[in-house]
């Protein structure tokens, strides 16, 4: 079939990223908004725009009958899910199906088997891929839980089994933690997933987290894309990804790529996906969960493959059939993807919500700016706090990291708080430029963050004795009196001081 016009389920820059994609293959964009998103660039950007409700998502982006009203009411056939909200939501594709609508992502069949982490354990335990040892069934008895701690071990994690985004999970270092930790991962699993279910699974010391992209079309062909490196993270959430991986080699790869596609294929998979493994210091891979839907960090495959993932979607959801082979897919380079949020790192990553008074992404060869933010724009408090991404292709990971460290330093947002000083640090940290890194690394290297907010704090204290000295008509450097004809020679123009 052929898809003519696509809402787009979502909001903030994934929405701008799917708008784009449908200019780009000549399909007309519907953008929905909450209440407080009237002004978003995402409904700035689309080729139609329609109110959804309250500022609250579970009034407006999570509505289904709201979204899939709009979709029919302004002759969209065919709805992208983006991520987040509602992109693996089972009822929402068979919602979409059941009106009509082609649905850009995954069988509703596969979104289950796949969003349950217990069964797709389940499943990799079947295909003989390594899984992360712990419980395959959610427990719900505290006494069956303790047993099947004790023989597991600790640490371990308790973790939700629906749902994801480090929501609903739990590290517990001894037995004497594990009933408030059970509590508490219950309690949260059931608020963010409507579901307080959850399993136990074994922490592993210091490891890398490294995911496999997977497309699959609906002839069944799977293919892989190489893998991600996603180990710098705060709060089980992502800070900073890569690809390739700087510990997996062509082998490595080989061994991962076909475990990932395995798994697609027997979940029944369609459209794009990813596979996440836990990587050891042995360098041995443990399946760890399968999401369905598009990533956060799709770019950075984006970058070294070539491939417009999100193109992609669209053509499968078309009924198209995959253009290539796995022969076909060749990684070239390094890319590099850091999440710009608005947040305040050194206040226990408080989100910074407000106007953006002043803002200069930064640009330039092989440099990307995904991003719905602009000047003047109000970040609202009601969501993620995620404003941008910056995202760098270098010739190999060295000129990657390079590239990122310019583009960071270019980058500036005023009027409010962002996560730009940390990823400039970690990006600078030796362990990162060395690739030794794991799941652990920031919590290491934080501390030694708080440099930045103090060297930060003291040029905002001397910007802003300077501006008050100039308001009270004190002369400034500008107005000061010109120079000898020597001074430049010698360095003693005024302002200026010896090194």
């Amino acid at each position: 079939m052929k898809i003519t016009k696509v809402l787009v389920a979502n909001r903030g820059e994934i929405a701008v990223r799917v708008i784009r994609a449908c200019r780009e293959q000549g399909i007309a964009s519907v953008a929905v908004f909450s209440e407080v998103d009237r002004e978003a660039l995402h409904v700035l950007m689309a080729d139609e725009a329609y109110p959804i409700g309250p500022p609250a998502p579970a009034e407006s982006y999570l509505a289904i009958d709201k979204l899939v009203g709009v979709a029919k009411a302004c002759g969209a056939d065919a709805v992208h899910p983006g991520y987040g909200f509602l992109a693996e939501n089972a009822a929402f594709a068979e919602a979409c199906a059941a009106a009509g609508l082609v649905f850009i992502g995954p069988p509703p069949e596969a979104i289950r088997s796949m969003g349950s982490k217990t069964a797709a354990r389940q499943i990799a335990r079947k295909l003989n891929v390594p899984t992360v040892p712990g419980t395959f069934e959610p427990l719900a008895e505290d006494t069956a839980l303790r047993a099947a701690a004790r023989e597991i071990g600790y640490p371990l994690l308790i973790k939700a089994t629906m749902g994801g985004g480090g929501k609903g999970m739990r590290l517990v270092r001894a037995e004497t933690e594990l009933e408030a930790a059970l509590g508490l991962a219950r309690s949260e699993a059931a608020w963010a997933f409507g579901d307080g279910a959850v399993y136990l699974e074994r922490c592993l010391a210091d490891p890398r987290h490294v995911e496999v992209q997977v497309l699959a079309d609906a002839h069944g062909r799977v293919i892989h894309l190489g893998e991600r490196e996603c180990s710098i993270q705060r709060r089980h959430q992502k800070l900073i990804e890569e690809s390739p991986s700087p510990c997996v080699d062509a082998a490595m790869r080989e061994r991962m790529g076909e475990a990932a596609c395995r798994i697609a294929k027997a979940a029944g998979y369609v459209n794009a996906g990813t596979v996440e493994f836990l990587v050891d210091a042995d360098r041995r891979f443990y399946f760890l969960e399968m999401n369905t839907r598009l990533q956060v960090e799709h770019p950075v495959t984006e970058m070294v493959t070539g491939i417009d993932l999100v193109r992609e979607q669209l053509r499968i959801a078309a009924g198209e059939p995959l253009g290539y082979t796995q022969a076909d897919v060749h990684l070239r380079g390094a890319s590099i993807e850091c999440r710009i949020n608005a947040e305040d790192p050194f206040t226990d990553w408080r989100p910074s919500p407000g106007t953006i008074t002043g803002l200069r992404a930064a640009t330039g060869p092989w440099v990307r700016d995904d991003s719905a933010a602009y000047e003047g724009y109000t970040v609202p408090r009601f969501y993620d706090t995620l404003l941008a991404k910056l995202i760098v292709w270098g010739a190999d990971r060295a000129a990657a990291i390079q590239r990122m460290s310019r583009a960071l330093a270019e980058y500036k947002v005023v009027g409010i708080l962002t996560t730009i000083p940390v990823l400039a640090h970690i990006v600078a940290h030796e362990d990162f430029r060395a690739g030794n890194l794991s799941t652990e690394l920031l919590d290491r290297i934080m501390p030694a963050v708080a440099t930045v907010k103090d060297g930060s704090r003291s040029i905002a204290v001397i910007a802003a004795v300077l501006a008050e000295y100039e308001r009270l008509g004190h002369r400034t450097i500008a107005e000061a009196p010109p120079p000898t004809p020597d001074a430049w020679r010698t360095g003693r123009h005024p302002g200026w001081r010896s090194r």
